[in-house]
């Protein structure tokens, strides 16, 4: 399997390009702010044909390029439906203005195909098996994508901003949840094995035994306790 990641933007939002090998079909995971190029250069070196977004959850740093790659390429961008809004009305999603400077960059829409996420689902796209786990905390609709290990991987968990190396994603914006986010941690992510490579929204990657073993958050829930941490404030 391919995978093509690189940050992007202001916030530094980490977009992935996923193929089963180069000169193949692929998959773009989060295009945010000032990812067009990049994902264009990536297509280019790996010689790749995207034939789908997906996205992890709403917020403008992980979605502002969705527009112009997808109708550059003429693909579906897929995205939990409680998320949905925030292509359309991104301010809404911080709860704040994001800036005239900032947004004079961004395009703000939907893409002309727009696709609705579900807990469970198993998309079969460009060859790859992802299956869509719902993980609300950092946004109601947050979701987390898992490549099952193959024969020459071990397993991928695309995490978002649920789960980060050493933290996890803030909860003090609109639709997040402290409660909801140890529930998803505890949910979706200590069921993964140790040998999962992370590669979530923001940062360098990690494992979940790494995680499991230092994060101060998954440790906590790993022995049935709350937590008393402050979830430092990456992204948006």
């Amino acid at each position: 399997m391919l995978i093509a990641g690189f940050p992007a933007g202001a916030w530094g939002t980490n977009c992935y390009l996923v193929a089963p090998a180069a000169g193949e079909e692929c998959v773009i995971i989060d295009p945010g702010h000032q990812a067009a190029q990049g994902v264009e250069d990536a297509l280019k070196k790996h010689r790749l044909k995207p034939v789908a977004v997906i996205l992890t959850h709403g917020h403008i740093d992980h979605v502002a390029s969705v527009v112009p790659v997808c109708g550059a390429h003429d693909v579906p961008a897929w995205i939990h439906p409680s998320d949905r809004y925030m292509m359309s009305d991104p301010e809404k999603g911080i709860g704040r203005s994001i800036g005239m400077p900032l947004m004079g960059e961004l395009t703000v829409g939907e893409p002309d195909d727009v696709r609705e996420l579900s807990d469970g689902t198993e998309l079969k796209l460009a060859g790859l098996d992802l299956t869509v786990a719902h993980a609300p905390g950092h946004t109601k609709g947050s979701v987390a994508f898992k490549v099952p290990e193959s024969a020459d991987i071990p397993s991928v968990f695309f995490s978002g901003d649920l789960l980060f190396a050493g933290s996890i994603g803030r909860t003090d914006l609109p639709g997040g949840s402290m409660d909801d986010m140890l529930e998803s941690l505890a949910r979706v992510c200590l069921p993964l094995d140790d040998s999962t490579v992370v590669l979530s929204g923001h940062g360098s990657q990690t494992t979940i035994g790494q995680e499991r073993a230092t994060n101060p958050y998954l440790r906590q829930v790993a022995d049935g306790q709350g937590t008393s941490f402050e979830a430092p404030r990456r992204g948006m």
